[in-house]
C-alpha cells in the first residue's frame, strides 16, 4: 500500500516536472543543440541526452505498464530537474532560450520557458 502511494506521488510529481510531451522531447533530442550540451563520457552521448530517450520511453507507456525501475528513474529525473532549476539560469530572459542551461533541462523533459 505504501509503495502504491509512493508511486502515485512520484507519478504526479514527474508529470509536473516533465512539462514537454513525448513528441516535443523526441524532436528536441534530434537537434544538434540538444546533443551539444551536458556531460559526455569519452566524447560519447551526454548523460542528459540518454536520459531524454529514457523519459520519452516512459512517457509513451501506460501508467499501468510502468515498472518499479521506471518509478525509480522518475525520482532521478525529478531530483535532477529540481536541482538544476535551483541553480538558476541566465538572468536576462532573452538569453534563456538558447542557453546551455535551458537546453540541458530540455534534455531531461523540462522546458523552463514553459514553467508557470
Amino acid at each position: 500500500m505504501a509503495e502504491e502511494h509512493d508511486h502515485e506521488a512520484t507519478y504526479r510529481e514527474f508529470k509536473e516536472v516533465v512539462n514537454m510531451t513525448a513528441s516535443v522531447l523526441e524532436k528536441h533530442l534530434k537537434t544538434e543543440k540538444s546533443r551539444s550540451v551536458g556531460q559526455k563520457k569519452d566524447g560519447g552521448e551526454a548523460t542528459g541526452h540518454a536520459e531524454g530517450r529514457r523519459i520519452v520511453d516512459m512517457l509513451h507507456k501506460k501508467k499501468s505498464d510502468l515498472s518499479d525501475d521506471d518509478y525509480g528513474h522518475m525520482r532521478k529525473v525529478i531530483g535532477y530537474v529540481r536541482r538544476h532549476l535551483k541553480q538558476g539560469g541566465p538572468k536576462d530572459q532573452a538569453e534563456i532560450e538558447h542557453s546551455p542551461w535551458r537546453l540541458s533541462l530540455m534534455n531531461w523533459g523540462h522546458d523552463p520557458s514553459k514553467a508557470a
